[in-house]
């Protein structure tokens, strides 16, 4: 049989690359579209992430520049390809700037989404799976947050626009019974391919904690801000779900097989189960770097949550998934890709 093509948007960024990697592995057919907001241009008119994956995979990778809210470049794509699924990863995601700038993040994810939508409902594609996020839980009443906890108490329009996109596929898939989504709620994704060929490339100054623990490591900042130490948490900073974005791709591979039970509409957590504080995930980045990380404490940062992570028993119950990388592993595959790539891409 013809290997299966899976159309992968935003593909050539830090998590949609790493899936790609693992689409390759497993035998499909990945072919990406990235309009390069947050990628950066290699040779051969490819993106520098998914070039290195061609490198680790040895096989092409096909590739187009494309923007999903160009409705007619979207139609023109499905009419050249045969998909059997899509994976949405395209999108904006920065928190703080999504606060700076609404319209623009529900432009883009919201009528990105939706023109993706209409798109593989014209050609007779009824599979995707959604890059979604724990944020759509808002403040947590209970921990561990299962896929039973509250969603839409949004504390930002990033977190809101991959809320109201649930709702639409949800939506979607009550009204049209063939379709089949999986919805996956990411928690905190670090780390990088073991190879350290392909990783994080946070343009500017980063907004997740670890890039900046690990720039700050490898001599490119002078010192991580801690974003308060008086949060109701063992050490007073905030405590997160850390998951390995190898193990988050390889979730990804589970939810295409999930995809092919006809299963309607189903959302899983993707996390560990395990959460660590700011300060231990520095002290897990000095031992995997062996150099000292200077931090100061700071104020704490307007919609940030005290504790956040994940019960994950009900993708290893349906998906047959489990996360395998502990923390060790992936501070030490974060340090490789740093170490190796001191400047990013």
């Amino acid at each position: 049989a013809m290997a299966e093509k899976i159309l992968v948007t935003g593909g050539a960024g830090y998590i949609g690359s790493h899936c790609v990697l693992e689409l390759a592995e497993a035998g499909y057919v990945p072919v990406v579209i990235d309009n390069f907001h947050n990628a950066i241009r290699g040779a051969d008119a490819l993106p520098e992430s998914l070039r290195r994956v061609q490198q680790i995979v040895h096989q092409p990778i096909l590739f187009q520049e494309l923007d999903i809210t160009n409705e007619a470049a979207l139609q023109e794509l499905f009419s050249k390809h045969r998909f059997s699924a899509v994976m949405h990863f395209a999108g904006l995601k920065a928190v703080g700037e999504s606060v700076q700038k609404p319209l623009e993040y529900y432009r883009v994810n919201l009528t990105g989404t939706i023109r993706l939508l209409e798109t593989m409902k014209a050609h007779g594609v009824r599979n995707i799976v959604f890059s979604s996020s724990a944020t759509v839980y808002g403040d947590p009443k209970y921990l561990p947050l299962d896929e039973n906890h509250p969603v839409g108490g949004c504390t930002n329009p990033y977190g809101k626009s991959k809320y109201f996109i649930e709702e639409m596929i949800r939506d979607l898939c009550k009204a049209e019974r063939d379709w089949n989504a999986v919805l996956l709620r990411y928690f905190n994704p670090i780390g990088a391919h073991e190879s350290g060929m392909i990783g994080e490339d946070p343009q500017g100054i980063p907004n997740n904690l670890m890039p900046y623990v690990a720039q700050v490591a490898v001599g490119r900042r002078e010192f991580l801000s801690v974003f308060g130490n008086d949060y109701k948490t063992d050490d007073g900073t905030g405590v997160r779900d850390y998951i390995h974005v190898v193990d988050l791709a390889k979730g990804h591979i589970a939810a295409l097989k999930k995809l092919k039970e006809n299963c309607g509409c189903k959302i899983y957590n993707l996390g560990t189960g395990t959460g660590y504080s700011v300060l231990q995930m520095v002290q897990a980045m000095e031992k995997a770097s062996g150099r000292e990380i200077k931090y100061k404490i700071t104020g704490r940062r307007e919609g940030d949550v005290a504790s956040c992570y994940a019960n994950p028993a009900l993708a290893e119950r349906e998906l047959g998934w489990k996360a395998a990388f502990g923390l060790d592993k992936m501070c030490e595959d974060l340090w490789r890709w740093q170490l190796q790539n001191p400047t990013g891409f």
